[in-house]
């Protein structure tokens, strides 16, 4: 909204660092911070009497998240309605990535709702069946990858190496969903304790902000040896609005929480760096970056399966985070362990900006 006033105006005085991406992606971080912090208070009270007994507390969980019962849920809400505000104040709206990520973003919140609602009404774990979630997910997936390739290409980027490449073709619309949907829900399953998911979200934010930025730009990528692609630095608007809305988020969500984000926050969060990522091409370094969000997931796969297939479990409890609660680790400590990995992990996926 902001850049098209300028540019009508024709950028004048002021208004010509508006021109730039860095100033926006700026501009969108201390504006969904202001804006969250400034409705979290009565967004958590309005929740808090909306939904009563709050977000279910498993009963085979940890004994120590008894003490959370009552918790208001949905709490990603607020961090959508930050994130967007920020969104559509300072990106260019033409850009047609900006809102294949919103899509999924606002698509995968409004999912995540649902379930949230389903959850908090009947008081159960259940919500949406899997199956319909799935449907969904890919749905909304599918759209938005089909959009983004019509604007890019089908090629599958190898990290670490220069100009190797692989054609996917039509397949490459599968895939990207597939991204898309199993970081919705990776992230999804670590939200499992006070601030676990945020901070993560929020250091996979910063490195997708760098990374989309210098992809967007033909010389850093042709100095790089990373994929071009044309309107991407635009994304990362949107990665200083989610760094922004998740800061505020978390200044709620600290231990003790005074809210959940819910799977409302969470999967519409994981949605949105899948989508990201797959418009950067850089699908494979999100999986390094986003390392913590798929140990979480492939700890519940390999549970599952063994426990299937055997009767026993590998871990005393999946996700992993609550495996490293049952051997005696207090929650903060394994939130904050969580967050130096997720740290490392940032790090190592930015490394391969570099070594290639």
């Amino acid at each position: 909204m902001l850049y098209l006033i300028a540019e009508a105006l024709g950028f004048p005085g002021i208004l010509n660092l508006i021109r730039y991406q860095s100033f926006r992606t700026g501009s969108a971080v201390a504006t969904a911070l202001i804006i969250g912090l400034i409705i979290g208070p009565r967004f958590i009270g309005w929740l808090r009497v909306r939904q009563g007994k709050g977000q279910p507390i498993r009963a085979d969980g940890p004994q120590s998240h008894l003490a959370k019962r009552g918790t208001p849920t949905m709490g990603g809400l607020m961090i959508l309605t930050a994130l967007t505000i920020s969104a559509v104040l300072w990106v260019e709206p033409g850009n047609p990535f900006v809102w294949a990520v919103l899509f999924v973003t606002l698509g995968f919140g409004t999912i995540g709702f649902l379930d949230d609602y389903d959850k908090v009404k009947k008081s159960s774990h259940k919500g949406l069946s899997g199956k319909m979630r799935l449907l969904l997910e890919f749905a909304i997936a599918g759209g938005a990858s089909w959009l983004i390739i019509s604007q890019t290409s089908t090629l599958l980027y190898l990290p670490f190496v220069t100009g190797v490449a692989i054609d996917l073709g039509p397949f490459y619309i599968v895939f990207a969903a597939f991204v898309i949907v199993a970081f919705g829900n990776s992230v999804n399953l670590t939200d499992g304790l006070d601030g676990l998911a945020t901070m993560p979200v929020i250091i996979a934010s910063v490195a997708l902000m760098m990374i989309v930025y210098l992809a967007g730009n033909a010389r850093f990528a042709d100095y790089l040896g990373i994929p071009h692609v044309p309107g991407a630095g635009e994304l990362a608007i949107i990665c200083g609005g989610i760094v922004g809305a998740g800061l505020a988020f978390l200044w709620f969500n600290a231990p003790p929480a005074a809210v959940f984000m819910g799977d409302t926050g969470s999967l519409a969060l994981g949605g949105a760096l899948g989508a990201i990522a797959v418009t950067a091409h850089h699908e494979i370094v999100l999986a390094i970056i986003g390392g913590l969000f798929v140990v979480e997931a492939l700890s519940v796969i390999i549970q599952v399966f063994f426990y299937k297939r055997t009767g026993k479990r590998v871990f005393r409890m999946a996700p992993i985070h609550h495996h490293f609660e049952q051997l005696g680790w207090s929650e903060p400590t394994v939130v904050i362990r969580f967050w130096i990995i997720s740290f490392a992990l940032a790090l190592a996926g930015l490394s391969t900006l570099k070594i290639r």
